[in-house]
């Protein structure tokens, strides 16, 4: 089960350079000109959690595996790209394929980098990239809602409820707001919401790329980013992509030196990855054994069957039961013999709501 962040924004804003300390590879060329990432370029984070190295030497694994989320490095927008500007089309066909985007905002001055506008303003930056994606969005709902309409109304039932989901959403993007702003809550309406693929309809992620002196606490231009992160609903993350890179060819000593130096307790890969990770309403269960400790990521809210899925298909398909086991209870416990002689593991069915941290053993039959 793989789920995906799109990094996009401006041109020269450090899309490529954070992805590229991300993924502590230099797959994407980070270059000072406008659309030198052509191609999205995918790399696979691991989610930084502790809890598993505790759960490894509980357990004496060989080997710990942490789970991952992708990052996608999608091309540089500029204005009229709804309207196939630059690599416009290109652009929005690849934030589609996401589930959530991370907006790169640049918080920082340097005479050295060109800004595609000439100016400085992080916030002007966020509302050029919104106000593309709701006009493609815009353009996609004015001419699906009236079919809809009109097949609704000669009784196809799937089509009245699409529009009765999308039809609501058309106004607010006519009033100038994004597609997310009007998600529904109750499950149906949130699955054609879903299939939709609006690109404001999905869940967004401020990166504020500061100057390497900001990097832990920020400056004025990216408070001004939290402050309408908070307006609208979203969440923001300061980083230095500067200090990440730099960061990413450093040995584990080297960086903890490095990092305490600049007043850091982490690297901004870990905030931007646990930031993304928690936009998308996933946790973490794990499954604990001599060969392996490893971490396993579903969406908030997943049933036990669904969680065996995610290890493979054959598990989900002939499930059983589930031996469960809470994070706190596994290491006060020393383990699973200790939580099972504890009164500490519980066998879970098919309608158990599997909580972050969960130790689990999946039984099976097919």
């Amino acid at each position: 089960m793989g789920f995906r962040c799109g990094i996009v924004g401006l041109p020269n804003v450090g899309k490529s350079t954070l992805f590229n300390a991300l993924t502590e590879t230099a797959a994407a060329q980070a270059a000072n000109y406008p659309f030198c990432t052509i191609e999205p370029n995918v790399g696979q984070v691991a989610v930084p959690d502790p809890r598993v190295q505790a759960l490894a030497e509980i357990a004496g694994s060989a080997k710990t595996i942490e789970t991952q989320l992708g990052f996608v490095d999608i091309a540089g927008l500029v204005r009229g790209a709804s309207k196939g500007e630059g690599l416009g089309n290109q652009f929005l066909a690849n934030i589609r394929e996401v589930d959530a985007i991370v907006h790169v905002l640049r918080c920082f001055e340097d005479d050295d980098v060109t800004h595609v506008e000439g100016r400085i303003d992080p916030i002007a930056d966020a509302e050029t990239v919104e106000t593309e994606l709701m006009l493609a969005d815009l353009d996609s709902l004015e001419r699906r809602v009236p079919a809809l309409l009109k097949k609704g109304t000669g009784g196809d039932k799937e089509a009245k409820a699409q529009a009765a989901v999308l039809a609501p959403v058309l106004d607010l993007l006519r009033e100038g707001k994004p597609a997310r702003l009007g998600r529904p809550i109750d499950p149906e309406a949130a699955r054609l919401f879903e299939q939709a693929q609006l690109l404001t309809g999905k869940p967004v992620l401020y990166v504020c790329n500061v100057e390497e002196g900001s990097a832990a606490a920020g400056n004025t231009q990216s408070a001004r980013v939290f402050e309408r992160a908070a307006a609208e609903g979203a969440q923001a993350v300061v980083v230095s992509a500067a200090i990440e890179a730099e960061i990413a060819t450093m040995t584990p000593d080297e960086r903890a030196e490095f990092l305490s130096d600049l007043g850091l307790a982490e690297t901004g890969l870990a905030r931007v990855v646990r930031a993304g990770y928690a936009l998308l309403d996933l946790i973490t269960f794990f499954t604990c054994g001599p060969k392996e400790t490893r971490a396993w990521t579903i969406p908030s809210g997943a049933r036990a069957p669904q969680a065996a899925g995610a290890i493979h298909s054959d598990f989900e398909r002939g499930f059983i039961r589930a031996e469960t086991i809470g994070y706190d209870d596994y290491v006060a416990c020393r383990g699973e013999a200790g939580a099972r002689e504890a009164g500490r593991l519980r066998s879970e069915g098919k309608d158990y709501g599997v909580q972050d941290g969960d130790v689990m053993l999946f039984r099976f039959n097919v």
